[in-house]
């Protein structure tokens, strides 16, 4: 495996199981037990109903772009081999929403609506990113 240069996530606390199940090849986010909210980023409350107890649940790993940019100019130097690179948010069928990028597409053929699905990408031996790749037909 090549040398992974870009910033990675800390695996502690919530973010650590967030990045184990993204390692396995599952894409997990937080239920709460009590009302049934889908939520990411992880935390321990439940925004909706106020409840501690949740359980990570499997997504469908289906989703759609709702919101894109692409950048021209590096705000971090690990990125200035990248540009332009596009940074997308993607709403899961869930509900929730994750940030990251559509592997597959050219940042001046994302479109917002464009139906994606989860993929993988190993970047250490450690972590394994969740990106997601455009759906066709």
């Amino acid at each position: 495996m090549t040398e992974y240069s870009l910033p990675l996530p800390v695996l502690e606390g919530h973010s650590a199981d967030f990045y184990g199940f993204c390692k396995e090849g599952e894409l997990r986010f937080q239920r709460c037990d009590g009302c049934g909210a889908w939520r990411h980023v992880p935390r321990e409350l439940c925004a909706e109903c106020g409840s501690w107890e949740w359980t990570w649940t499997l997504s469908s790993g289906k989703g759609e772009v709702f919101t894109y940019t692409v950048v021209g100019r590096a705000l971090h130097p690990a990125f200035d081999d990248s540009v332009p690179y596009a940074v997308s948010v993607v709403e899961m069928e869930e509900g929730v929403r994750v940030l990251s990028r559509v592997a597959d597409v050219e940042p001046g053929e994302l479109e917002i609506g464009m139906p994606v699905q989860v993929d993988f990408e190993a970047v250490t031996d450690e972590i394994s990113l969740p990106i997601f790749r455009r759906v066709t037909g």
